[in-house]
């Protein structure tokens, strides 16, 4: 008998009959003689429509009342699990985050989990019950609802399969697997059979939608196992696992893009020790999150310019930082660009293997397009490049790096 985590995400509960088809994959888990818990999202739109209602108003005057309203979408979600279930003989019990209880920080909208308690899921489990568990949310230390950020079912689910150490931790998509590129944009796209932590960790913080980030660090913290498979088929997906020596001599694993990206620069920047940490300190108190970063020097050597880039959705917020810290920074203007795109190789075998940055250069050169930041790691390089490249671009990489073979 194993424990497993079953979490379905907002496709997978979007209808009744799709509810009922998720009720044939817990029943099948039981029939195998498995202990099951279930963590869903809120049905594929409600969340959506909540956040429509909450922006008629300022969110970040009323962040509380804003994960109060979005956090509701899961509690429908779960009691509409448990009442299909008990129609073909199985007994659920929903459970919202403070039920369980599931403790984050203090921040809401992108809270972190701090602790679970697992006695009352492992006491439920433990008598052939399923709890069904809302993902997304939690109570903080004031008994605030907090929310997880988007995709933060993910991370609940992953958090829950730690917590009451399952043997593997499923998360049921609209898609079969990982593939080596978005497949609705390279058609011969392959999907992978498994994936290390590390490189599915970079596929998610640059733009892979399938997981959240944080679910990933805490599936690799944990050494939780962990699946993702489609909630249509059922068929066998794939898994995440820790690195092994085979992988390392695949170059390159699969491409990632993000279109969420907006570029900014401040220009003029008198150069003296400290001025990186006034530009940063407070985007992090505003918990805005910095990816790529540049700086270059001027002619005459007093000056610098800082490129970095941020989410679109908090450019404004971060332009406003920046033009409240302009006496202090001391920087002449700031220039934005947001009709760029970030475009990634990942692999463990760049570590051993050397000229790929190369590779991934000409390829690029040969199609025309221009690559406007360049952003390293051992086993990543990413570029920035005009959105309207994105097709283009991943389509040639795919190609170059023969991710089409096995």
């Amino acid at each position: 008998m194993q424990k497993i985590v079953q979490k379905f995400g907002g496709t997978s509960v979007g209808t009744i009959d799709k509810i009922k088809h998720v009720c044939s994959l817990i029943n099948k888990e039981i029939k195998s003689g498995n202990q099951v818990a279930v963590v869903s999202s809120a049905m594929s739109g409600e969340t959506n429509k909540l956040v429509s209602l909450a922006e008629n108003f300022d969110i970040n005057k009323n962040k509380l009342e804003f994960d109060m309203i979005v956090s509701t979408g899961e509690q429908v979600s779960i009691a509409l699990i448990s009442m299909a279930l008990k129609e073909i003989g199985l007994k659920g019990v929903p459970l919202l985050g403070w039920q369980v209880p599931i403790t984050g920080s203090n921040d809401f909208t992108k809270a972190k989990i701090d602790n679970i308690d697992d006695s009352l899921v492992v006491d439920l489990m433990s008598k052939g019950k399923i709890p069904i568990i809302a993902g997304f949310q939690g109570i903080n230390t004031k008994n605030n609802i907090v929310t997880f950020g988007r995709g933060g079912s993910d991370t609940s689910a992953v958090a829950i399969a730690a917590a009451i150490r399952a043997d593997r931790c499923d998360i049921y998509t609209d898609v079969d697997g990982i593939y080596t590129s978005d497949p609705r944009i390279v058609k011969n796209a392959r999907k992978l059979n498994k994936i290390s932590y590390e490189e599915m960790l970079e596929f998610a913080s640059l733009g892979a939608k399938v997981l959240q980030t944080r679910s990933v660090e805490m599936a690799m913290r944990h050494e939780v196992i962990v699946q993702v498979l489609s909630s249509q088929t059922g068929e066998k997906g794939t898994f995440l696992t820790k690195e092994d020596k085979k992988m390392e001599n695949e170059l390159v694993s699969g491409i990632a893009y993000s279109k969420d990206e907006a570029n900014i620069t401040l220009i003029n920047i008198l150069d003296k020790p400290g001025v990186a940490t006034k530009i940063f300190s407070p985007l992090s108190e505003a918990n805005i999150n910095v990816d790529m970063i540049v700086q270059t020097g001027s002619e005459n050597g007093k000056n610098i310019n800082f490129t970095y880039t941020v989410s679109r959705k908090d450019l404004e917020q971060t332009i406003s930082i920046m033009e409240e810290n302009k006496t202090d920074i001391e920087f002449e203007r700031i220039i934005t660009n947001n009709s760029l795109a970030k475009v990634s190789i990942v692999g463990l075998g760049m570590r051993t293997h050397t000229g790929v940055a190369n590779k991934m250069f000409s390829s690029l050169a040969s199609e025309s397009i221009n690559i406007h930041v360049i952003s390293t790691s051992e086993i990543k390089i990413s570029v920035l490049v005009d959105e309207e490249y994105i097709e283009k671009a991943l389509n040639a990489l795919h190609s170059t790096f023969k991710l089409d073979k096995k």
